[in-house]
């Protein structure tokens, strides 16, 4: 879906009059700018098209496009520039949203109950919502997955990025934004996970074959495959970690 120069919206791209009464003009600029970014049409750095620019291509005012890009500025994803214009932001973190550090175990059992309810679903919307970028970066992540099972191994940095993978391929910001903020979070599951698959024989095989599984869902378009195969590896995740033995976390 191109955004520069003069050429118009993706034919397949509904059109902006026909969303839905409760979705704002803004909200469609604002989701396929942001697609466009995610799936690198403009790379960190890039300018963006003038305010004037964006309102001629999606056929749209200047006060809908100025509240489209204060969204992806509250996102991380844009910057400003005074007298410049609108730049895709460099790498980094959102810090829109942010978590207190894990402290203790109860901590991370509560991390991965919080996980459990959004990947699930994430993994079903990535199957019916993703781009061929966006199928390429999963993949990419598998791949780096796969080269550290065969050296018997596990990378925490490229299990997180599989998962990260799919909550953008989502193309619903709420669940990678709470992903990023989770990061050093889910770090820690991942690392003794890790630690815990490398004394099981055959247990990095396992975790590959999920991984795998939730991929090939996606990739097929199987959105309930997709979330009962990311629900069962998260789950599996969590309780090879804990071993079955959950904590008691009720107010007392």
């Amino acid at each position: 879906m191109p955004l520069t120069g003069s050429s118009s919206l993706d034919p397949s791209d509904p059109p902006l009059v026909s969303a839905p009464r409760s979705m704002l003009l803004a909200d469609v600029v604002h989701d396929r700018v942001r697609r466009a970014i995610i799936d690198g049409q403009y790379p960190d750095g890039a300018r963006l098209p003038g305010e004037n620019d964006l309102a001629r291509q999606f056929d749209v005012s200047r006060p809908v496009i100025r509240a489209a890009l204060k969204r992806l500025r509250g996102e991380g994803l844009v910057i400003s520039r005074q007298g410049s214009g609108s730049y895709v932001a460099a790498p980094g973190e959102p810090k829109s949203l942010a978590f207190q550090p894990v402290e203790t175990i109860a901590d991370l059992q509560r991390c991965y109950e919080f996980r459990l309810t959004i990947e699930p679903a994430a993994a079903a919307l990535a199957a019916t919502r993703h781009s061929e970028g966006q199928l390429a970066e999963i993949a990419k992540f598998l791949g780096f997955l796969r080269d550290a099972t065969q050296r018997r191994s596990h990378r925490e940095d490229a299990d997180f990025g599989f998962h990260l993978a799919i909550t953008s391929a989502s193309n619903n910001q709420y669940f990678e934004t709470s992903m990023r903020a989770l990061k050093d979070h889910i770090a820690v599951g991942m690392k003794f996970h890790g630690l815990s698959l490398q004394s099981v024989r055959g247990g990095l095989d396992h975790v590959l074959d999920e991984h795998n599984a939730i991929f090939d869902a996606i990739r097929t378009g199987q959105a309930e495959a997709a979330r009962e195969t990311m629900l069962s590896h998260v789950t599996g995740s969590r309780d090879r970690l804990f071993e079955g033995r959950l904590l008691d976390l009720s107010a007392r």
